[in-house]
């Protein structure tokens, strides 16, 4: 599986690394899991629907996080990623965690792969 990313993707982990230092090594892990399972696999992850493009977007919603001792999955880290069937690879959209914002940003998904 090869993996990319967004350039503003890049700007939220940055962002994000400042409050949880864990989180370059909490990705990786996240990757090692999408490589064997990159289909949503509820309650897990979902496919972001009724956004009106053919590439398959999913949403990790339960991320573990090193830095947010005694919460397991339930850390409030959210993982907005583009999966390519065909080409076996997964483009990283937006890292956020749910007490910044409530929503993925779905212009940010329309701009990039609409």
């Amino acid at each position: 599986m090869l993996f990319d990313e967004l350039h503003e993707f890049g700007r939220d982990k940055k962002r994000l690394a400042k409050r949880y230092r864990s989180i370059d090594d909490d990705l990786k892990i996240v990757r090692q899991v999408l490589s064997a399972f990159p289909n949503e696999r509820p309650p897990f992850s979902f496919q972001i629907n009724n956004l009106g493009i053919d590439t398959c977007v999913i949403k990790v919603k339960k991320i573990a996080c090193r830095s947010i001792p005694g919460k397991g999955v339930n850390t409030g880290l959210r993982l907005v990623y583009a999966y390519f069937r065909e080409a076996s690879r997964i483009t990283f959209i937006e890292l956020y965690h749910k007490s910044d914002k409530e929503n993925e940003d779905r212009d940010r998904i329309l701009r990039n792969f609409g």
